[in-house]
């Protein structure tokens, strides 16, 4: 007697194809989240610097969050020493730093892993995650981005500082604190994001495409207000004093995201106004990159106190000082400092 065979019907043949397909389209599914960042980015290596903005916002937003928590906690701080900065004093770095670091970063990278990014804090081995963005681009940006703005991935560098006034951070000084990430294209600041963790307030702007923040209706040009670090006010405030004369105003702030939104129109009773944000030492990168892009889009400039740009590839200092202003005009604000500068 002949052995008995399996046989399918018509309609259990399509049950067992549909099985197989729903199968493949879950793996396939799955293979995609997990490697869509990285396809998108090969797609001609082209990327959208709006999505890149909107991914700078949440990362820095993230990392505020941290910022804010461990503050807020007030007995695990954990700070630490860095070394000691060219002025003598303690680089600091608490627990709050590196939270925000690890947060800000892994969120670039997971999602934009073709970039070059650039941190003030180490990423290490441990602190590694993949944390996923659902691609959507907020209204509050297309609104105001309409359009796709495409880049080489190789043209972009990131710079991240995630938690910026960091001596001000241990003093319970929170008005001074931002967290900010700045995207250049070819060295060129394009996209800025300053965050103040401690009011919820984010400013962040474009080059040539818009902005959500305003410059102010007024500046001082003829007494401009002069806003200048906490840190080593002494050496700064002698040369502007110089400068500009002994009736100059003269604001000692921390942080240098803070002192640029003083130059711009921001809500709130915990920021100061300022015309003109003067440094004359060395600063590094990730401090300054943020809001210099944000002052280009709205027609202000930062440049060293010689009055060149500041290219944000390659080394991480910048070692000209530090010039910005807004509705001023910026090369005489440059010919009166350089000159003070030099005969010092």
């Amino acid at each position: 007697m002949a052995p008995m065979g399996i046989r399918l019907s018509p309609l259990g043949i399509g049950v067992f194809c549909l099985l197989g397909l729903g199968v493949l389209y879950h793996v396939y599914s799955g293979f995609l989240t997990m490697h869509l960042p990285f396809l998108r980015e090969r797609a001609g290596d082209m990327v959208d610097l709006r999505e890149l903005l909107a991914v700078a916002v949440q990362a820095a937003e993230l990392g505020g969050k941290e910022v804010k928590a461990v503050r807020e906690s007030s007995t695990n701080l954990q700070v630490n020493s860095k070394g000691k900065t060219r002025e003598g004093a303690d680089d600091k770095m608490t627990r709050g730093d590196l939270l925000s670091n690890k947060k800000m970063a892994n969120l670039i990278k997971s999602n934009f892993p073709g970039v070059q990014v650039n941190s003030e804090e180490h990423l290490g081995d441990d602190d590694k995650e993949v944390i996923n963005w659902d691609h959507t681009i907020p209204s509050e940006i297309t609104d105001i981005v309409t359009s796709p703005k495409l880049v080489p991935s190789d043209s972009i560098t990131i710079w991240i500082d995630p938690l910026d006034a960091t001596q001000e951070y241990t003093e319970n000084l929170v008005n001074y604190v931002t967290t900010m990430v700045c995207v250049a294209v070819n060295g060129k600041p394009i996209i800025g994001v300053i965050h103040k963790p401690f009011t919820g307030y984010t400013a962040w702007a474009m080059v040539d495409s818009g902005s959500n923040i305003k410059k102010r209706d007024s500046y001082n040009k003829k007494t401009p207000t002069i806003i200048v670090s906490r840190s080593h006010a002494g050496e700064v405030k002698e040369v502007t004093l110089r400068t500009f004369g002994n009736e100059t105003k003269i604001i000692s702030a921390g942080g240098s995201g803070y002192k640029v939104l003083s130059l711009l129109d921001v809500p709130g009773k915990d920021q100061e106004a300022a015309d003109v944000y003067v440094h004359v030492t060395y600063i590094k990168k990730w401090d300054i990159c943020a809001g210099n892009a944000i002052l280009r889009a709205l027609g202000g400039q930062m440049t060293t106190l010689q009055g060149e740009d500041i290219i944000y590839t390659g080394s991480e200092a910048n070692e000209g000082g530090l010039l910005a202003s807004i509705g001023l005009d910026h090369n005489s604000l440059v010919e009166k400092l350089a000159l003070k500068v030099a005969s010092k």
